[in-house]
């Protein structure tokens, strides 16, 4: 059986965390509390949902969607997770995006995590800095993190976004911030 990813948000569709439209998944837990983080609510490791990668894909992948852009939370602190999850959108023919706080020398100490490198097309790492803060619209929180393209699949230009804060409202009125600003990855009306 495939592991169960701890998911705190998942957003169908979005035009600014990443190139083109994406969906977007922000894994719940992460203990390297940046100051500043935009989304402390996803610290916890507390049980929020529980998914399989084929159900992340199954519930929420929308037609028209060219990638899956990944954050949190930290997801390679769930890296077996990442893992299914990544490989799962490359099996459906999708790119992958993945932010993380640890910078990617870090990650490629570790053997588990360093597997999930070969899976992402681009990754964005490094701890979020407040002092920092991107004024630019690149999709990266601070001036501290960097793009690394993995693959051939995008260029750095790409990387810079239509705005840095989305507002999206669904068929049933539910209406979700998500970008690069003080906004929460959840229903503002939970």
């Amino acid at each position: 059986m495939k592991k169960q990813i701890n998911i705190h948000a998942v957003i169908p569709l979005s035009a600014v965390n990443g190139p083109g439209a994406r969906l977007v998944v922000f894994f719940q837990g992460c203990a390297r509390g940046c100051d500043g983080c935009f989304n402390p609510e996803t610290h916890s490791f507390d049980k929020k949902d529980l998914y399989s990668a084929q159900e992340v894909f199954e519930r929420f992948l929308t037609p028209g969607a060219e990638g899956i852009t990944v954050s949190g939370g930290e997801p390679f602190m769930q890296p077996e997770g990442l893992s299914d999850l990544l490989r799962e959108a490359r099996g459906r023919g999708l790119s992958t995006v993945v932010y993380t706080g640890f910078t990617i020398e870090e990650l490629q100490r570790d053997e588990v995590r360093k597997g999930c490198l070969s899976l992402i097309d681009v990754l964005i790492d490094g701890p979020y800095e407040e002092g920092r803060k991107e004024t630019t619209l690149l999709a990266r929180g601070s001036t501290n993190q960097r793009i690394h393209l993995l693959t051939g699949r995008y260029g750095a230009d790409e990387f810079y976004m239509p705005g840095r804060v989305e507002i999206l409202i669904s068929k049933d009125g539910v209406i979700t911030e998500t970008g690069f600003g003080k906004v929460t990855p959840k229903a503002v009306n939970e």
